[in-house]
């Protein structure tokens, strides 16, 4: 029996990256027996990192389609399958003479593929919103009955796991609950809440529950500054960790600890749910649906504006309505019942 040699191209953002896994771990299943070869930015590898489903990585550096058909061209896949959504992954696996080349056939890249599929569209403009992970399944869908199993998973190495219990050995204890605050926004701002309310909200579970509260940015100044703000407002003292710099992988491990994370619609979100922790996700410019999965374990608290959901990175409003009205009281609230019902 000819092994087939499987590239998969996965997603870029952290977060639509974990939401893939569902649709990774079938197309493992169904090709249990062929060699697949991940390619992928350095971020979507790190967090993915170490994986089951693949044998193989490739770590792209550059979006140039002309130097990944080249590096492709190395390696003889003859299948392709994209779960990026770009005009230039098509264009590349076709210049690497891949014979089967399968994904969505949007962007004007439909001319590249020969296994197609077709987002669902509401007009012209506009793609009907569907949960990410529903929208990956929908490739191996192609070759099996659609999955049943939608739970995003992601593995976490000993070793990063040791790093973590050696550099936070006080904040990782049996008797104070650890909770985790996520207030960066990589969407742009209008995702972002009042770093006045998350100190509260850090002060409540610090005094109602001796809680250990760390806040998780990441290396980019706007979103140290925005820690640095959320500790000096607080009352109480927080470890922030745009000061602690942690890799992809020691920051999984660190999630893997957490009791709770309060976090917006963001990559590390999706950490915490593939984890299966406690989650309280602020939605407000986004619309749940599109990264939707049933998980039992996150509380989603809702603008309820008008305006809301507008997918818009920038609000374009007088005032910022949408997150204006999640109350700390509302988030304090949530993370009581988290704690009160285990």
């Amino acid at each position: 029996m000819t092994r087939n040699n499987i590239l998969i191209w996965l997603p870029s953002p952290m977060g639509d990256a974990i939401m893939a896994t569902p649709a990774l771990r079938c197309i493992r299943q169904i090709c249990e027996c062929d060699k697949i070869t991940f390619l992928a930015n350095r971020t979507a590898a790190e967090i993915l990192s170490p994986s089951i489903f693949a044998d193989d990585w490739i770590i792209h550096e550059n979006n140039n389609p002309f130097k990944i058909a080249s590096v492709l061209k190395k390696h003889n896949f003859n299948c392709a399958i994209l779960l990026k959504n770009s005009f230039a992954s098509a264009f590349a696996v076709f210049l690497a003479g891949i014979k089967n080349r399968i994904g969505y056939a949007r962007d004007s890249r439909g001319i590249f593929l020969n296994q197609k599929l077709y987002p669902e569209k509401i007009s012209f403009f506009r793609y009907k919103p569907l949960s990410a992970i529903d929208y990956y399944l929908a490739v191996p869908a192609l070759f099996e009955e659609n999955a049943s199993n939608k739970k995003t998973e992601l593995a976490v190495s000993e070793s990063d796991k040791n790093i973590i219990l050696e550099k936070f050995s006080d904040k990782l204890n049996s008797k104070n609950p650890l909770v985790i605050l996520v207030p960066g926004g990589a969407f742009g701002p209008s995702k972002l809440w009042h770093e006045q309310n998350f100190a509260k909200v850090a002060d409540f579970l610090i005094e109602k529950f001796s809680a250990n509260v760390l806040v998780s940015v990441s290396p980019a100044k706007q979103e140290i500054a925005i820690a640095q703000k959320i500790c000096s407002l607080a009352k109480n003292p927080i470890l922030n960790l745009g000061l602690n710099p942690l890799s992809l992988g020691q920051l999984k491990a660190l999630f893997s600890f957490a009791n709770l994370v309060i976090t917006n619609d963001t990559g590390p979100r999706h950490i915490a749910i593939a984890l299966n922790r406690k989650v309280i996700t602020l939605f407000g410019p986004n619309n749940p649906a599109w990264t939707a999965g049933n998980y039992p374990g996150e509380t989603k608290i809702i603008a309820d504006v008008p305006c809301a959901p507008c997918d818009k990175s920038v609000c374009k409003k007088d005032k910022h309505y949408c997150m204006d009205s999640i109350s700390a009281e509302m988030v304090c609230l949530a993370a009581e019942k988290v704690f009160k019902n285990g």
